[in-house]
């Protein structure tokens, strides 16, 4: 039996190479925004949301790939387009969920780039911390227009960090893999994002981000939880936010910077990634999570 390599093409895959090979560098290469994805036929936006989606965390649910449904047939995945070109993307375990295990926000920007709004993969199975709800039963924001300090510290206390109503589902590395891929798709070369936290700007740098402000900031918060920095210094233990030892983890600063032991509000981060450069910027440079 001749190996591969030896063997002639078959008649049908000559005519082929001759006449039906076509040059895909010939097709749109403008790029497509939200607001434009929102009019397509449900089928291609169903299309569009299955390059987010790891295989393994569905089967582990019991959702069908394909159908998006789960093992009783009720759907699980849902897109939400809203006003001035923004668009949400839901992963529910399961049917009748009250929250969904995976969320991304995407908007169309003024200056015409794709900015990442907000990011939440959480365990469906994991104790739930009411850090995105006030005191009172109001909407905290997820947790910038108000704090639930009873919630804030029994979270923070089980390893999650601010913003996290549930423990993660760990898969931050697949999903910012997978938002180059959803942007390719559209056509972009770039997209945007603007940190609601501290320890977001992290993630986002330790997955090829880099900075269009606020590099400056982050580098002075490096230094100022630094032995001997100021930061440090302030984490007297005054409030569950402030003991000494968060001054050596990523989520420990986040939680103390959510305390306000800036000078100043955590604000005016913004972050852009460019598809396939790692920017390499570490502004907490072996620093544990």
């Amino acid at each position: 039996m001749l190996p591969g390599r030896l063997k002639p093409i078959p008649q049908v895959d000559q005519v082929f190479a001759r006449e039906q090979r076509i040059p895909l560098s010939q097709g749109s290469q403008e790029r497509t925004f939200l607001r434009e994805v929102a009019g397509w036929d449900v089928r291609w936006q169903r299309l569009l949301f299955q390059v987010l989606l790891p295989i393994d965390i569905l089967v582990k649910h019991r959702i069908d790939p394909v159908a998006l449904t789960d093992a009783q047939g009720h759907p699980v995945a849902f897109a939400r387009p809203g006003e001035q070109g923004s668009y949400r993307f839901e992963l529910y375990h399961a049917g009748g969920a009250s929250e969904p295990m995976a969320e991304l926000e995407l908007a169309d920007t003024q200056f015409n780039q794709i900015e990442v709004v907000w990011v939440g993969l959480q365990d469906p199975t994991g104790t739930r911390y009411d850090v995105d709800l006030l005191p009172g039963g109001g909407d905290s924001l997820r947790g910038t227009a108000g704090r639930n300090l009873v919630a804030g510290t029994a979270a923070m206390a089980a390893g999650l960090a601010p913003g996290q109503v549930r423990r993660g589902l760990g898969g931050f590395s697949w999903l910012a893999d997978r938002l180059d891929t959803l942007m390719l798709c559209l056509n972009q070369r770039d997209y945007v994002a603007r940190p609601l936290f501290y320890h977001m700007a992290i993630l986002f740098e330790r997955h090829g981000f880099s900075y269009v402000k606020g590099q400056a900031l982050m580098e002075q918060i490096g230094r100022g939880f630094a032995p001997g920095g100021e930061l440090r210094d302030r984490l007297d233990g005054s409030t569950p936010f402030r003991m000494p030892e968060q001054a050596d983890t990523i989520r420990g600063r986040s939680w103390a910077i959510h305390d306000a032991v800036l000078p100043r509000g955590w604000d005016e981060v913004h972050m852009v990634k460019r598809l396939g450069v790692k920017a390499g910027i570490d502004t907490a440079a072996g620093v544990a999570w």
